[in-house]
């Protein structure tokens, strides 16, 4: 079953997010994407789309 943008539900940012060094905040895909192979960010006023392709690679394009 294929899941539509606008039916996804906003990704929530875990409330302890697994440490990393540098203080860099690291977020494993299955938490962004819920199971979707598209979901939109927005940022700045800007939308953005982050896709899984064939070859399980992240895409992100404007």
């Amino acid at each position: 079953m294929k899941q539509t943008m606008n039916s996804q539900p906003k990704p929530v940012v875990p409330a302890n997010p697994a440490p990393v060094a540098g203080n860099l905040l690291r977020l494993d895909s299955d938490q962004i994407l819920r199971g979707a192979n598209t979901v939109e960010i927005e940022h700045a006023g800007q939308r953005y789309l982050l896709r899984v392709t064939r070859e399980n690679k992240l895409i992100l394009t404007k």
